[in-house]
Formats: structure tokens, C-alpha cells, sequence
């Protein structure tokens, strides 16, 4: 059956992966000039089975109550003439009570947990190379009251994730590089089992294996229209440096994150997916710098610190500002301010670079992916700050469904 994947980020080539290896002809169609160019590109690098507790939790209003009007606030709200941004968020309200914050807990960990266990057979078959770590993820938490509702809620993951409660001299003996910083600490939380690595070298690494077993990627093409013609989706339209291209096949996925609901209205489809806007900064590490090697989350700052060889990335923060990508200079000035209070020898901060890219959420966290009321047509999109995390799971599962 052709088969077309409609975005070439983590997800989508991700999905053209298993797809090819389930015997299917494969087309990924991208916008861009090549793979992993938009929320793939330079995010927090975290692979974290851990972090499974949505966003939208119990304690997330209040939260962000307090966070109102600071522009250094780790969610932020731009209020829009937008009806989908409020019903967005009136949804995501909803999901903050504790019986839908457990639901959503427990299905986003079985597929964390199923796509770790994918990656890890994938990584060992292709001998990719993208920066990885195996070192786990240390959570740190500088305030008491904050420390003591992590450990409050240690046990929501079930047994199925290995954690345990740090205290400040456990941190600094997990990341010596926390040695700066250990009068800030409260205790941390840490999870061996979770890893780190760069989803875009992953991403282009596994576009070139799709391409050499037959894969076909139409870069430059930005699908505007889905035609349907009964039941099924019939065919599309994309526009190209050349003109326009028809694009037709048996079967679509929609992975085009942030823009898959956009693409979908036409065919009467509303998607709970909204763009939230993350920021990253990344510094090259020199000899004699002292950065973090084990991946660290500042969980009150909602930052994240991820080793990637010679570089380091921290990344993080949430905007609902619609689908505006520009970089706020305050937002990444905040984040680097933020790295050298915990680690003031982190990296060459003259030669940082700064990043932007719109994360697809649902209110809950929780990715959609499966099949559409149109019989050809199949999702695997709003996977939110975990796509990197979710990636080969949920490949896996819309494969498996499409076959």
C-alpha cells in the first residue's frame, strides 16, 4: 500500500520507519528543506519516561496564577482573538483535576515506557549515533514546599518507573557539576532509567536510512488541501518552488504537529492541538568549563539541562502566543541568566545560540494517534514536550493500526 506521511519532524520520519519496515511504499511529504528543521530541531534533548505527569495537573492553577504577568514566567498566556486558544485552555483546565491528571499519567507512561524500549532496539539495529546518554534525569527543586509536593506525588507513576528521593549532597554526588549550586537546592528526584540525546541528529540520521531502503521524501512541498471524495481522503495539493504538486496515495498520516489541525479543517475535523511555544539556548562546552553531564530538570523553573557532547542544551519554558515562532530575546536571556546561577562555568556564553520552535499539545498531554472518520486517513500528532520521548512508540502503534 503507498502510504504518505504528511511532516518530516521526529514523528513523522519516526512513522516512515515502521511503516517501511511493515512492507508499505512510504512518501514523506515536508514543507521545509529537509527533516527536523522545526520543533524537532534544537529541543531539550530529554527522553523522559519519568516526566509522564502532564502539564495539566492539580497544581497547575495555581501555578500559574502566581505566574501571571512576569515575563520571566515558566507558562506564560498571550491572550488572542483566537476562540481555539481559549477553548484550548479551558480544556486544559478540565484536565487538571486529579482523576483526569491519573488517566492521562498512566497512558502517556505506557507509551513512554513502550517507546523507550523501540528506541532502544532501533538504536542497537542502526548503531545511530545522536549524543547519547544514558545517565538518567535529576530533578531538582530549590523551594521546600515544592520539594515536598514532588515527594507527595512520587508514587503516582506506579512501580513501573524506578525514582527516588534525593537530598541536596545526593544531587551533587549524582552531577558534581551541582557543587555551585548546592545551597540552592531543596533535594532532587531521580530516575536512572531516562535518557537524553538530539532528536535532530536522530531525525536526519534516520531520513537518510528511510531514504537508502526506499523511502521517498518531497522536500520544499507544503501541503495546503486535503480533497475527499466520500469516505476517504482522495488526494492533496502542495505547493513547490516549481509550482503545485498533486499529491496522491492509499493511505495519509497526518504528523505535521503544530499544523495538523490547521490542514484538517477543511475536511470538518477539529484537533484539541494548539501551538505552545518553547524556547532553547545551546553553548559549546570548552575544556575546562564545568557543565552538567547527567540530564537535570529545573522543575520550578520548568528548564531542562541535557549534555550533548561538546554542547549544552537548556531548553524550556511554555508560551500560548498562537503560531508566532519569532525568539523573544527576554525569554532565552532568562534561560541563560538561569544556567550560569546553577552552573557559573557552564560554557562559552559569547558563542550562545538561541532557538524558538511551537511544541503540538493537547490539553492533557496526551498524543492522538490513530485513525480519523475518514477510513484512509490516520493521526499521529499533539504530542506536546514529550515528542522526543514518545517518538517510536507512537510510530510503532499508528504503523501497526495503518497495516
Amino acid at each position: 500500500m503507498k502510504v504518505v506521511v504528511l511532516g518530516a519532524g521526529v514523528i513523522g520520519v519516526t512513522t516512515a520507519w515502521y511503516l517501511m519496515r511493515a512492507g508499505h511504499e512510504v512518501v514523506v511529504v515536508e514543507r521545509r528543506e529537509g527533516p527536523a528543521l522545526e520543533t524537532s530541531f534544537a529541543n531539550g534533548g530529554q527522553i523522559s519516561v519519568s516526566h509522564a505527569v502532564p502539564w495539566a495537573n492539580p497544581d497547575a492553577p495555581r501555578e500559574i496564577l502566581q505566574w501571571l504577568g512576569r515575563e520571566d514566567a515558566p507558562l506564560r498566556f498571550r491572550p488572542r482573538a483566537d476562540w481555539r486558544q481559549w477553548w484550548w485552555g479551558l480544556r486544559f483546565l478540565l484536565e487538571c483535576l486529579p482523576g483526569r491528571t491519573r488517566v492521562n499519567s498512566r497512558e502517556i507512561l505506557a507509551l513512554a515506557l513502550e517507546s523507550q524500549r523501540a528506541l532502544a532496539a532501533l538504536r542497537a539495529e542502526l548503531e545511530l549515533s545522536y549524543d547519547h546518554a544514558a545517565a538518567g534525569i535529576l530533578s531538582l527543586y530549590t523551594t521546600r514546599r515544592a520539594y515536598d509536593g514532588a515527594l507527595a506525588r512520587l508514587e503516582l507513576l506506579g512501580a513501573e518507573v524506578e525514582r527516588s528521593a534525593q537530598t541536596p549532597e545526593q544531587c551533587v554526588g549524582i552531577e558534581p557539576a551541582l557543587a555551585a549550586a548546592r545551597t540552592q537546592l531543596a533535594g532532587g528526584i531521580y530516575a536512572p532509567g531516562d535518557e537524553s540525546g538530539d532528536a535532530h541528529r536522530f531525525t536526519v540520521q534516520l531520513a537518510q536510512l528511510c531514504a537508502g531502503r526506499g523511502v521517498s521524501f518531497l522536500y520544499n512541498h507544503d501541503v495546503q488541501r486535503l480533497s475527499v471524495n466520500g469516505g476517504s481522503v482522495s488526494g492533496g495539493i502542495a505547493f513547490t518552488p516549481e509550482g503545485h504538486a498533486n499529491i496522491q496515495a492509499d493511505a495519509y498520516v497526518m504528523a505535521l504537529g503544530c499544523w495538523s489541525p490547521l490542514l484538517l479543517r477543511n475536511l470538518h475535523l477539529e484537533l484539541p492541538v494548539y501551538p505552545v511555544k518553547g524556547y532553547s539556548i545551546t553553548l559549546p562546552v570548552r575544556d575546562g568549563d564545568v557543565a552538567p553531564r547527567v540530564s537535570l530538570t529545573d522543575e520550578e523553573r520548568k528548564i531542562v539541562f541535557s549534555r550533548l557532547g561538546a554542547r549544552l542544551r537548556v531548553a524550556g519554558t511554555a508560551e500560548l502566543a498562537g503560531y508566532d515562532a519569532r525568539i523573544d530575546a527576554a525569554r532565552c536571556d532568562a534561560i541563560l541568566a538561569r544556567t550560569f546561577a546553577l552552573f557559573p562555568r557552564a560554557g562559552d556564553r559569547s558563542a550562545v545560540e538561541c532557538w524558538a520552535g511551537l511544541r503540538p499539545a493537547t490539553p492533557g498531554n496526551v498524543p492522538i494517534v490513530g485513525r480519523t472518520r475518514y477510513r484512509n486517513l490516520y493521526l499521529n500528532t499533539g504530542h506536546g514536550t514529550l515528542g522526543w520521548t514518545l517518538a517510536c512508540g507512537s510510530a510503532q502503534r499508528i504503523a501497526a493500526v495503518v497495516t
